[in-house]
């Protein structure tokens, strides 16, 4: 799987941590819809949104230096853009576009209104300690199940900077021009009749090999379908996903942390993610997927809640095998 854990690839997002300065200008004149919300507690935009960014260049999420998050998205209204930014204990949002009105209605959410820290346990030193460092993390809940399948599709058996740069590539490509002022270079994600109709040659000059272009392919024809696994229960939302061939636990897990904000939706089938945290309960440093349920077995019902966190502490076994081989097919 794509090495977004891996600890040597500078561009991976390890735990979804994203850079977000503190706000420190003055409110701009709005121009767009707005909205402020107070959450119920200590909130860090780049811990709560940062697993929804896919590479330093994705061109669906930006931050800028005013400490402003900027998300472009495909909402069943069409295309909007969000902007965020923490002020004083409150969140100040802007939206633009004719999906503007859904993504300031679904902000709580987004920003982990239905997520209850309160509800984890930490029972290791490590967790306990990136804890207690990070009280401003929650987790996210976008409700838009393709948004988060489909760059994890792309981001199957391939390095990470592969996957990006496919992403980046197909939305610039096939995507819309993020409404409003949004920063340049935006777009939001092509509709999923778009998406069916991006030729071979394409999906090949991005990188994207027929396996997985077909598994894309598969999904945006059951969209509505998988759409609906967004106000499914844990179990129900994992199995919906995992009827389209090419779609299993990893995809399906990873997936389901972003648009449900499942806390227990631990992640399977990593190539990293076993070792790391191996590694930092035990000091083992070969864990496989079964050692790792059982390590996490004490945080049931929080299992991705624990996992974050111990990938967010940064202890990670240190490298004793070549990286994983970079073939890009676009070249070919």
């Amino acid at each position: 799987m794509a090495g977004r854990f891996d600890p040597m690839n500078r561009t991976a997002v390890r735990g979804g941590r994203t850079a977000v300065r503190p706000s420190t200008v003055p409110t701009p004149t709005p121009t767009g819809r707005i909205r402020q919300w107070t959450p119920p507690g200590p909130l860090d935009l780049g811990l709560v949104l940062g697993p929804l960014r896919r590479g330093p260049a994705d061109p669906t999420f930006r931050t800028t230096g005013d400490g402003s998050v900027w998300r472009a998205s495909l909402t069943p209204a069409g295309p909007g853009t969000l902007r965020v930014a923490a002020r004083d204990g409150r969140i100040e949002a802007e939206a633009w576009g004719p999906g503007a009105a859904w993504l300031l209605d679904t902000l709580p959410g987004l920003l982990g209104e239905q997520d209850d820290p309160g509800a984890f346990v930490p029972r290791h030193r490590i967790v306990h300690a990136s804890h207690r460092r990070r009280p401003g993390l929650r987790l996210c809940r976008t409700t838009l199940v393709l948004e988060s399948l489909i760059p994890l599709i792309l981001e199957q058996r391939v390095t990470s900077d592969e996957a990006y740069r496919a992403w980046r590539l197909l939305v610039r490509g096939y995507g819309e021009p993020a409404p409003g002022p949004a920063p340049a270079g935006m777009f939001a994600m092509p509709h999923p009749q778009i998406w069916a109709r991006i030729p071979s040659w394409d999906w090949h000059k991005a990188g994207v090999d027929a396996k997985r272009s077909g598994t894309v392919l598969r999904a945006v024809r059951a969209a509505a379908r998988l759409e609906e696994a967004a106000s499914m229960p844990e179990h129900e939302a994992r199995a919906r996903l995992e009827l389209i061939p090419g779609i299993g636990p990893w995809t399906s897990a990873e997936t389901l942390q972003r648009s449900n904000g499942f806390p227990d939706a631990v992640t399977t089938g990593d190539l990293h993610l076993p070792r790391i945290i191996g590694h930092a309960l035990t000091g083992e440093r070969n864990t496989d997927d079964a050692a790792m349920l059982e390590l996490l077995a004490p945080y049931q019902g929080q299992r991705h809640r624990a996992a974050r966190l111990i990938l967010l502490a940064g202890s990670a076994p240190p490298r004793r095998a070549p990286r994983m081989y970079r073939n890009d097919i676009g070249r070919i």
